[in-house]
């Protein structure tokens, strides 16, 4: 009894705030004044009654002030004396959740796991746990205390949590089935269907509902809705009983569902069920958003929070985020809703761009109406369509330039044509004229322009990547060398040219004089970003790749390259105009400043030359070009170039026979009368067809054929090859406004030919034929 009154003195004095050292502190005090009346001295026995009394009295002043903070331990083993007897898993955590204390029902589920934080400690319990945990953590934050109910396949769950000193947190987790209507073991009845409705899985709440393990949904499923959901009869062991069937997640070929207790009179858009269905929907890993008729969103489940970047509850409209309709986000929304919730029919589904995103984002939204809390809501879920929309623009683009790079092939083959009839008559009438001529000066500005407008073609079809090119052995440090003077007359006196070069650089295979065009374009492109002045450096050095790497949608091979960086210090290129910079006609520049065919003519002389070409940029920061050239393998052979005959043979009559085939009336008129002043016979024919019925007709030994390669009817090739059959030893010039490579597959297996590009000169058509009679 003693003990007892004790310990209930104890427990009074700790009722009144009075720490565990307090009460030391007091008893210390009695002993004083218990003392004080047996000592024989009075002065010592009044020292001793006066620091007992004055000793009680600063203990009992302390605890009116409250503990210091030193007593928080014992306060926080008190806590958790209480909560070891707590029959609902209960744990302390600090501020970063991980665990401190954990009561003796959570210890019992935590030891198998081994949980450290109130994460792991929740992920056999919860889907999606972390996501959950930072919802309530938002909430303690701004309210202090937090609670959630949650529906799992493995019961319904209440988890609560409340703030304790330091930062630190009370969790607890309630089992609500327990108590509940469900009274199956504490979990809900779940079904995994398959494709065609085979069950795959029920757990142990399902088989005891069902009285067994029935193989297909209509085997349990006996009325309602075909079982997809809403109101349905069920059979279960003890006969039939009416369940409401709700779905909770599907994934290709398999979706998973409830079997919830119907109960009398509620809708199957009650909000409880609502808010049962939304609890799962959290767990999901596909983004979801809960709407209002009028766009505003409701909830968003943590998929959805972290792709648009918003919180559960963002109070804000869908149109805030997204944009891409032609017409108002609302009035989709609005036609959406107007749609019969039971209605079979597919969600309405667009695409939209996230508006509030720094990069482009794209999402493909589906909307469906669902009955909520006695009004109709909408359920839009969201799949990131980036990457489906990019490929898209890649295709659209790519078709976008194939068709221009046609257009552009074909405009360039009938220019072609027309200057090679302006050149050759115009060559014609020089070698009437001599410098002397009041005429001859005019005949040499028509020659200059068409040669002007021929190589305005050329640009056509360097981008289009069907230009006739001339590669030869090239060492870029001799290539440069020869431009520099011309580059520095190019940037003038606010610009500084500089140039470093690798001390061992390989040679490369390319045409030189398309080369000089391309870097000669870098160049004034980096000019004309720099018009305060600045810094131009173009450095050479060896790359070697000895994996593949990729890069804007390239793979470069491994192996040896060349690379060449033309680097400025201008004002940079912003990220959504970067992808654009190689599109024939864009250009930044004001209107009479540039055509915009500068880098799409420089892409596709790159890029016909086998090598690549990178572009680096930001704002501010300046722009670099990378071009990538394969390194010329030492060991290849070099074709051995003909040197030019000398003028006086250029000139010298010849004999021999040609057979002309040229569709256009102009060039054909030019080039036969061009061969008769060389002396050679020439038989003209229009097309293919005229020109076999000529080798028929004629007995005269044709020694060339001069023949276009595109034309109506049967193309050059085609016919040559017939020719051959009859006339083997017959040599061939092929003639084309299209490049060599549109043909050169047909050529090479043609012997003894050779390919003259238009448009060419007098002077070009007779040397060529003149080399094929040899």
């Amino acid at each position: 009894m003693a003990q007892a009154g004790a310990g209930q003195g104890q427990l009074e004095l700790a009722r009144r705030g009075i720490t565990a050292r307090g009460q030391a502190l007091l008893v210390l005090a009695f002993l004083f004044v218990a003392s004080a009346a047996l000592l024989p001295d009075p002065m010592l026995s009044l020292a001793m009654l006066s620091s007992g009394l004055c000793l009680a009295a600063l203990v009992l002043v302390v605890s009116r002030l409250g503990p210091a903070q030193p007593e928080a331990p014992a306060a926080a083993e008190d806590l958790q004396g209480l909560l070891d007897g707590d029959p609902a898993p209960s744990l302390i955590t600090d501020p970063d959740g991980e665990i401190l204390f954990a009561n003796r029902v959570a210890r019992a589920g935590l030891d198998e796991a081994g949980a450290t934080t109130i994460e792991m400690a929740l992920a056999r319990r919860l889907n999606a746990a972390d996501a959950v945990v930072r919802r309530l953590l938002v909430a303690l934050r701004r309210d202090g205390a937090a609670s959630e109910d949650l529906v799992t396949p493995t019961g319904h769950l209440r988890l609560s949590v409340q703030a304790l000193a330091a930062g630190q947190a009370l969790w607890r987790v309630e089992d609500l089935a327990a108590t509940g209507a469900e009274g199956e073991g504490g979990q809900l009845p779940v079904v995994t269907l398959g494709r065609g409705d085979v069950i795959l899985f029920m757990n142990s709440a399902a088989r005891m509902l069902a009285g067994g393990r029935p193989r297909r949904l209509e085997d349990l499923v006996l009325e309602g809705s075909q079982g997809r959901g809403g109101r349905v009869l069920i059979r279960t062991g003890e006969g039939t009983e009416e369940r409401r069937m709700t779905e909770i997640s599907r994934s290709p070929g398999r979706r998973e569902v409830l079997l919830l207790p119907a109960e009398a009179g509620a809708e199957p858009g009650a909000e409880e069920e609502a808010g049962t269905i939304w609890s799962m929907a959290d767990a999901l890993p596909v983004p979801i958003l809960r709407l209002s008729v009028s766009g505003k969103i409701e909830l968003a489940n943590a998929a959805a929070c972290h792709l648009l970047s918003i919180p559960a509850r963002p109070e804000l409209e869908l149109g805030d985020l997204m944009e891409g309709l032609g017409r108002s986000i609302r009035e989709w929304l609005s036609e959406a809703a107007s749609q019969p919730v039971e209605s079979p029919s597919k969600p309405r589904s667009e695409f939209l761009r996230l508006s509030r995103s720094e990069i482009e984002v794209f999402v493909q939204v589906a909307v469906k109406p669902m009955p909520f809390d006695g009004r109709v809501a909408l359920i839009a879920v969201l799949s990131d369509a980036t990457e489906l929309k990019t490929l898209e623009a890649q295709f659209v683009q790519s078709q976008k330039m194939q068709a221009i790079g046609q257009l552009a092939g074909g405009v360039a083959h009938d220019f072609n044509n027309l200057l090679t009839a302006i050149t050759g008559h115009c060559d014609l009438l020089l070698l009437r004229h001599d410098q002397g001529d009041p005429d001859f000066g005019d005949l040499i500005q028509i020659n200059q322009n068409a040669n002007r407008a021929a190589a305005l073609v050329g640009q056509l079809l360097a981008f289009s990547r069907k230009q006739t090119l001339r590669p030869e052995p090239l060492d870029l440090r001799d290539t440069l060398s020869d431009l520099t003077h011309l580059l520095n007359r190019l940037v003038g006196e606010k610009v500084t040219l500089s140039l470093s070069h690798d001390p061992v650089l390989p040679q490369i295979r390319a045409d030189k004089r398309q080369l000089e065009q391309v870097l000669m374009n870098l160049v004034v492109n980096a000019r004309d970003a720099m018009p305060e002045g600045g810094e131009i450096r173009i450095t050479t050095e060896v790359l070697l790749l000895e994996e593949e790497m990729h890069r804007d949608r390239a793979v470069v091979a491994p192996g040896e390259y060349v690379s060449v960086k033309v680097d400025d210090t201008g004002c940079g290129i912003p990220p959504d105009k970067l992808p654009k910079v190689f599109e024939p006609f864009f250009t930044t520049k004001r209107v009479g400043e540039g055509t915009g065919l500068g880098l799409s003519t420089a892409y596709g002389i790159i890029k016909q030359s086998g090598g690549f070409i990178f572009v680096d940029s930001a704002p501010g920061a300046g722009t670099s070009f990378t071009l990538l050239f394969p390194a010329r393998d030492m060991a290849e052979p070099e074709v051995e170039l003909l040197p030019p005959p000398p003028a006086e043979e250029a000139v010298a009559r010849a004999d021999g026979v040609v057979l002309l085939v040229e569709d256009e009336a102009p060039v054909r008129a030019f080039a036969s009368r061009a061969l008769r002043l060389r002396g050679y016979t020439v038989l003209e024919a229009e097309n293919a067809e005229e020109a076999l019925e000529t080798l028929e007709s004629t007995d005269q030994k044709i020694d060339v054929f001069v023949t276009d390669v595109i034309m109506p009817g049967m193309d050059g090739p085609t016919w040559v090859r017939e020719a051959l059959k009859s006339h083997p030893d017959t040599r061939v010039v092929f003639v084309s406004g299209y490049a060599e490579d549109s043909f050169a597959e047909s050529a090479t297996k043609i012997p003894n030919s050779i390919f003259l590009p238009k448009p060419f000169s007098l002077a070009e058509l007779t040397e060529t034929v003149r080399r094929q009679m040899v």
